[in-house]
């Protein structure tokens, strides 16, 4: 049987999300595409604040949740939880250097959601680049194997 959306863990929903943003992307659909990419993004964000909450602390899972509430949106999850939460590890490096594409994931989903704009194919496939380099780079600093799988007949370049 098949798992419902809320019962996937975060990486199972990001992958839903990646597949998801392949089918728009398919019916020329570039915009609702970079929206998907970027809620990819969030969902691979809450994935990393997660672990590291489960590895530095013993709050619960319901309060770890709140806070990802709490902080709203792509921006605040890398500025508010995940910079801090990795402040002199080995990944801060890493998670600095991924929070400047994070930030232009967001600010292309946010004109889109908050202003109306319209991305063209080339646009909409930069952005998606952009966001693949983001999830995997960063998922990757917690499960060294992960990558975001193509749909069976999908020719992209991201």
């Amino acid at each position: 049987m098949k798992k419902t959306y809320e019962q996937r863990t975060d990486l199972e929903k990001c992958q839903s999300q990646w597949n998801k943003l392949q089918g728009l992307h398919s019916r020329n659909e570039w915009s609702a595409a970079v929206v998907r990419a970027a809620t990819a993004a969030e969902i691979a964000a809450n994935y990393a604040i997660r672990v590291e909450f489960e590895r530095q602390t013993r709050l619960s899972a319901h309060f770890v949740d709140g806070t990802l509430v709490w902080a709203n949106g792509l921006a605040g999850k890398i500025d508010r939880l995940l910079v801090p939460l990795t402040h002199g590890t080995k990944k801060a490096r890493a998670v600095a250097q991924l929070k400047s594409l994070a930030s232009e994931i967001n600010s292309t989903r946010n004109a889109i959601v908050h202003r109306g704009e319209f991305r063209d194919e080339d646009e909409a496939a930069d952005a998606i680049s952009k966001t693949r380099r983001f999830i995997e780079g960063l998922v990757q600093l917690y499960e060294p194997s992960f990558k975001l799988r193509r749909r069976k007949g999908m020719r992209v370049s991201w």
